[in-house]
This record gives structure tokens, sequence and C-alpha cells, in this order.
């Protein structure tokens, strides 16, 4: 039975995503040393859009290459990257804009709104499709959630370029080496989550549907994302109970989160890693117990 992934062979599919990695890393570093060497600002918009979708691109295609029997095109898991992950931005950034100015707890707030708005992308590129499965779910969520992380962090990098006043890319290299490192345990993980519970009801009942399992997810995946965004206010709150000098104490005694001193600097990055450490597995094991208990083996 020919595949989603037309007529290549499964070996040579299985490899296509480091090709993409590996010659996409060339020509982000590329341009970033011919934008440093030149000084041509017109190539910063290239530096900025190949690191932020140097790692979604790649994660999607590893994604779609290792499936069998899938119901999923190349071209909707194309849509899904583009239009999914737009779709998904634009209505965070309305909703955010609409719903924060008085938020009591706006990381969560954040979480439960982003989370939303790419289960309901989800929803939008999985109608039409001829059967549903776990894997698919997963695969196509994944997408959804790279498209969303990749205009994510080209705004981040952009903003990173506007706080150096347009002026060295030290910055936004800084912000996208650091996101692409964490781009695949964040929005591709939490969004796959949410496609292999809603693609499971959906297998068993033949359409698209709501289920406890899917509500239960959506709340789990939006808990991990506040917590992610909140790691780095958390780990400083942690330092200060820990190493706080009575300055600092002081400060805190005020209601003012001190800054974080040279010798609190390993202590405030250790907490903040395990932090992150701690919230990517327990995303990973989710998505894990999910693909032992209704996928079945890839078999080729």
């Amino acid at each position: 039975m020919a595949t989603a992934s037309g007529m290549t062979s499964p070996g040579a599919r299985r490899w296509r995503w480091l090709v993409v990695l590996a010659g996409g890393t060339v020509l982000w570093i590329a341009s970033v040393l011919v934008t440093i060497g030149t000084g041509n600002v017109a190539l910063v918009p290239t530096v900025v859009l190949l690191g932020s979708f140097l790692v979604p691109v790649s994660a999607v295609v590893w994604n779609f290459d290792h499936q069998a029997d899938s119901a999923l095109s190349a071209q909707r898991v194309v849509y899904a990257f583009i239009g999914g992950g737009t779709l998904g931005v634009l209505a965070a950034s309305v909703l955010e804009f609409w719903l924060l100015q008085d938020a009591v707890l706006p990381y969560l707030a954040v979480g439960l709104i982003e989370e939303a708005v790419k289960l309901v992308a989800l929803v939008i590129f999985s109608l039409g499709l001829s059967r549903y499965t776990t894997r698919d779910g997963i695969v196509l969520g994944a997408t959804i959630g790279f498209g969303f992380a990749a205009l994510e962090s080209s705004g981040y990098a952009f903003v990173a370029l506007l706080a150096q006043g347009g002026g060295p890319l030290v910055s936004v290299v800084g912000t996208q080496v650091l996101r692409n490192v964490l781009a695949p345990i964040g929005h591709g993980l939490w969004t796959a989550i949410l496609g292999g519970f809603l693609f499971h009801a959906a297998a068993r009942s033949g359409h698209l549907r709501p289920s406890w399992g899917l509500a239960g997810a959506y709340l789990l995946v939006s808990l991990l994302h506040a917590g992610w965004d909140a790691m780095h206010g958390i780990a400083i709150l942690l330092t200060m109970l820990l190493t706080a000098t009575p300055q600092q104490l002081a400060l805190m005694q005020h209601g003012v989160l001190p800054p974080i001193l040279a010798p609190q600097v390993g202590v405030f990055l250790g907490l903040e890693f395990a932090g992150m450490l701690i919230l990517a597995a327990i995303g990973l094991g989710v998505l894990v117990a999910i693909r032992r208990r209704w996928v079945r083996p890839v078999t080729t």
C-alpha cells in the first residue's frame, strides 16, 4: 500500500529530517556571517526566519516521515503548519489582548488561551480526513504546535533585535539558539498530546468529538505551559528563599523581587533548568504513554 509520504523509499524518508536540519543550519549560519560581515540589514529577516523555522520544520518532517498507512497528506501537513500556526498566534494575540488586562494568574491564562486556540486550529485542519488514528493526531497536533512555535520564535527574535536598537545580532542569535534547543519540548509536544487524545476519541466514534480525556489533556498541557512560562520567576523566587542577602530580603519585604547577584547565578540557572526538565519529563511521559497504549508499532 502506498503511504501518504509518496513513493520515496522508507529508508530515505527516515533521513530527510536530518538533511533539512543540516542544510538549514548551514544556511542560517551563512546568513548570520554574511549579515555581520557586510552590515546589510536587509538580510536580518532572512536570519530571523531561517533561525526560527529551522528546528520546527525539521521536527515536522521527522514526524511526517516516521509514520505508516497515514490518512495525512503532505499538503495537509504543510497547510496545518503554516495556516494552523498563523491562526493560532493571531487568535492568541487577540484573546490575550482582550482577556489579560486584569488577569489574576496571567501565566495560567496564557496557557489556557494558547492551548485552546491551537486545539481549535487542530480541529479545523482535521476536518475531512477519511479516518482518524492516534498516530495521525499526534503528528498533526505537533505540526500545528511547531508552526505556532516557529512564528512565536520569529517574533521574539524581532523583539530582541529592537531591544538592541537594530544593532548587533548577538541577542537575536542567542534567542534563536535557545528557542531552537527548547522547541521539541514546548508547543509541539503540548499540541501533540492534544492531537493524540482528540484522534483517539475520533477513532472510536468515527468523527471528531469532545471527550473527558481531551478535557483533562487540555487542562494538563495548559498547566505545563503556564509552569514553563512562569519558571523564570519561580526560579528567581526560590533562589531568593535559599540564598537571599539581607538587602535582597529587605526588598522582598517591600514587594520587590530583587535581581540575581553574580554568586547566585549558578543556583538560579540550576533551579530554572531543573524545573523545566521536570515539566518536559511530564509532557514526554504523557506522550510516551499515549503511544504505548493507543498507537500500533510502525512496520516497514
